[in-house]
C-alpha cells in the first residue's frame, strides 16, 4: 500500500514497482473508471455517481476493490495506490485480505505544488508524466503508448494546497490505524529533482530489508 499526498509520486513510483515486482498496480481512479465503463450492475452504478461529479460510497468503493483483488493476476501479490482512503475502507481490506507494508512518502508542500503544476498525464494509459522532471522521449507522446497527454483542470497552485490539506485530515487516522500493525516503509525527498529510478531504489531497499531471513 503506497500511502502519499497528491503530487508525492503515488502513480509514478507504483508503475515502477510494477515492473520490478512483476504484480499489478491498482489505482483507485483507474479501477472506478474501468468499472464505469462495464455494463455490469456494479459497473452502471458507479458511472451513475461519476457521471454525476458525486463520490462514490463507501460500501461500493469496497465493493469494487474486492473484485479487483480476487482476480487471477492478484495472486502473487498487489500494490495500492490511493486505496484505502479512510477507515471504514481500510476495515473493510483487513477482512478480504492481508496488507504487508505500507510505504509512506513524505514530501513538502512546495515540492508538490511544483510537480502537479508541471504534470502532464497519457489520455490512453493513465502513465504519468512532468514537462520539468519527468519528460517524455518525444514532447506530448506516451513513452509507453503513444498516447496524446493532458493536465488536470485541478492541477493549479490553489487547489493543490486545498487537496494536500484535505489529505492531511483524511490520511493521518489511516496512518494511525496501521502504526504498530503493519510494517512502514518511508521514503523522504527533499530534492525536487531526485530521479522516479532512486525513489523507487530507495523503497525496494526498505522492502527488502522487512523480508525474514
Amino acid at each position: 500500500m503506497i500511502l502519499g499526498p497528491p503530487g508525492s509520486g503515488k502513480g509514478t513510483y507504483a508503475s515502477r514497482l510494477r515492473s520490478e515486482l512483476g504484480i499489478p498496480a491498482i489505482a483507485a481512479g483507474d479501477i472506478l473508471r474501468e468499472m464505469a465503463g462495464s455494463e455490469t450492475v456494479l459497473g452502471k452504478t458507479v458511472k451513475r455517481y461519476i457521471g454525476k461529479g458525486e463520490l462514490v460510497p463507501d460500501s461500493i468503493v469496497i465493493e469494487v476493490f474486492r473484485n479487483r483483488l480476487s482476480r487471477k493476476d492478484c495472486k502473487r501479490g498487489f500494490i495500492l495506490d490511493g486505496y484505502p482512503r479512510n477507515i471504514a475502507q481500510a476495515r473493510a481490506l483487513d477482512r478480504s485480505t492481508k496488507i504487508d507494508a505500507v510505504v509512506l512518502l513524505l514530501v513538502p508542500e512546495w515540492i508538490i505544488v511544483e510537480r502537479l503544476s508541471s504534470r502532464r498525464i497519457c489520455r490512453n494509459c493513465g502513465e504519468v508524466y512532468n514537462i520539468r522532471f519527468l519528460k517524455p522521449k518525444r514532447d506530448g507522446i506516451c513513452d509507453r503508448c503513444g498516447g496524446p497527454f493532458y493536465q488536470r483542470i485541478d492541477d493549479t497552485q490553489e487547489v493543490i494546497r486545498e487537496r494536500v490539506a484535505v489529505y492531511e485530515r483524511q490520511t493521518q487516522p489511516l496512518i494511525d490505524y496501521y502504526k504498530g500493525r503493519i510494517p512502514f516503509v518511508e521514503f523522504k525527498c527533499e530534492d525536487i529533482d531526485t530521479p522516479p529510478e532512486v525513489a523507487v531504489k530507495e523503497i525496494l531497499k526498505g522492502l527488502n530489508q522487512l523480508e525474514p531471513d
